[in-house]
This record gives C-alpha cells, structure tokens and sequence, in this order.
C-alpha cells in the first residue's frame, strides 16, 4: 500500500508543472484582459466591480485586496485612486493587476516560485493575443526582454511588457512586468 501511495505522489508531482503551466498562462492573459477592460470600458467597473470581474474570466482566481506590496506597484507618478487585485494562479506564483479610477493606466507584475516565462511567452504568442495586439517593438536588456503593444480595437492603448527572455531565470524576483496607458486626445 505504501508502494502504491508513494507511486500515486510521485507521479502526481510530476504532474504539476504541466497543470501549472495552464492555469499560469490564464492568470496573465486575464490580467490582460483585465487592463483592456478596465481602459477601454469604464462601465463595467463605474456603478461596481461585478461587470468588470464577469469580463476578465478568472472568477475566484482573481480578488480584490486593500494592499499590495511595493514591488508590485507602478511607478509612483502613476499611483492615483488605485485598485489592487490580486490574480492566484498556484500556491506560490501569481499576478498583482493595479488599476486606477482616476488616471488611464493599468499595471500588471508577475513573479513567485514558480517560472512564469513560458506561459507568458505561451499567451504572448498566442493568436488571441494577436487578435488583440499589434507588435510595435522589441529590445533587450541582460536577461529581460520588452515589448510595445499596440490594441488593435483602440490603437490610443499601448502596453509595454518585460519578461524573462527564457525559462528559470528570476525566480527570485519580478518575472513579468507590464505597464499599459491610454493616451487621451487633446
């Protein structure tokens, strides 16, 4: 019996990684889609966040906190009538999406124990996402890579996302960073 449970286990933790990368790849992309709903249809969120949460897609994977920290913060300019929610998508890694209600800006970072850069990489070069998102730009720096987006529904929002450039490289600090602004016209 012990033989069978330690068989059970050990292929159960085998297991994990490959269910870990979906659920990874689904808290980004709703984290995404988090930054484009709130930007680019205030009504979902104006009278209550329900519409908003309905849209993004992630239910309970996703909620609501008075605080985060530092880290996952924006650039302090860009920190006005914030919002915080967090994004669980395995016991050791997630996401953080800040929001704000009184300036056009989103903010998303990534990180924990577990390497997000495949599934980001998986969502980036997904088709969904390039339905969504044109491709502007890329440079490189050490081992983080950066790339412009432009939204295909409201070219006025760009986001700029940084990544690890391959896989176990920053476990140890912020993975994912991803600063999304909407320029309003003058």
């Amino acid at each position: 019996m012990r033989h069978i449970m330690f068989a059970f286990l050990a292929s159960a933790a085998l297991a994990l990684p490959a269910q870990a990368e979906p659920i990874l790849g689904r808290g980004f992309d709703g984290a995404l889609r988090g930054c484009e709903e709130w930007l680019l249809n205030p009504a979902s969120w104006a009278e209550g966040t329900g519409p908003f949460v309905k849209a993004v897609g992630l239910g309970q994977q996703m909620g609501l906190v008075d605080r985060v920290e530092e880290v996952t913060l924006p650039p302090k300019q860009l920190r006005r009538a914030s919002h915080y929610w967090r994004i669980n998508s395995t016991p050791t890694a997630g996401y953080v999406l800040v929001v704000s209600d009184q300036l056009p800006i989103c903010h998303i970072t990534g990180g924990g124990g577990t390497d997000l850069q495949p599934s980001v990489q998986a969502v980036l070069a997904s088709p969904k996402f390039a339905a969504r998102w044109q491709q502007l730009k890329t440079s490189s720096r050490d081992e983080m890579a950066t790339t412009i987006y432009r939204n295909r529904r409201d070219p006025a929002l760009s986001i700029v996302i940084s990544r690890a450039k391959a896989a176990a490289q920053r476990l140890d600090r912020v993975q994912v960073l991803a600063t999304a602004t909407y320029q309003m016209a003058n």
